[in-house]
């Protein structure tokens, strides 16, 4: 059993001075818009992981190879040059409601937005509400 090599891990360090610090305006706040809406669908508070992403519960992962650790349910991060959404893209629910987004990108596990006003508030609650259900449940335990 590895757990050696986990870069990303839950933090001591305030959110809100990690959210106060972000140096784009508009990311800024709609930092702290996100921070009040993830808190408030998941039930969780806030904790930085690593250096730049908050992170809202967790869940436990095993690879095949052994590896396994622990990692944010769902989160962000306000970075230079754009929003960094984490745990939104993996729930079944995902395919259906991210056309239905507005302006977005997706990486492997990550979905991008340049501010919040590009996209539909209540879609991105719908994903935000599915990805923590999905990535909270006992599948990935």
């Amino acid at each position: 059993m590895s757990t050696a090599g986990n870069k990303t891990g839950p933090t001591d360090r305030p959110v809100g001075e990690f959210l106060a610090q972000a140096p784009h305006p508009v990311r800024r706040e709609d930092a702290f818009v996100l921070l009040e809406m993830m808190s408030r669908l998941t039930g969780q508070e806030p904790v930085m992981w690593g250096p730049s992403m908050v992170g809202f519960g967790s869940y436990h992962y095993k690879y095949a190879s052994g590896r396994e650790g622990d990692a944010l349910a769902v989160g962000f991060s306000p970075r230079a040059s754009n929003l960094a959404l984490y745990g939104l893209t993996l729930a079944p629910e995902a395919a259906e409601l991210l056309p239905k987004l507005g302006r977005h990108k997706t990486g492997a596990a990550c979905l991008y937005i340049n501010k919040l006003a590009d996209v539909d508030m209540q879609v991105l609650e719908r994903l935000v509400s599915a990805g923590y259900a999905h990535m909270t449940t006992a599948v990935h335990r």
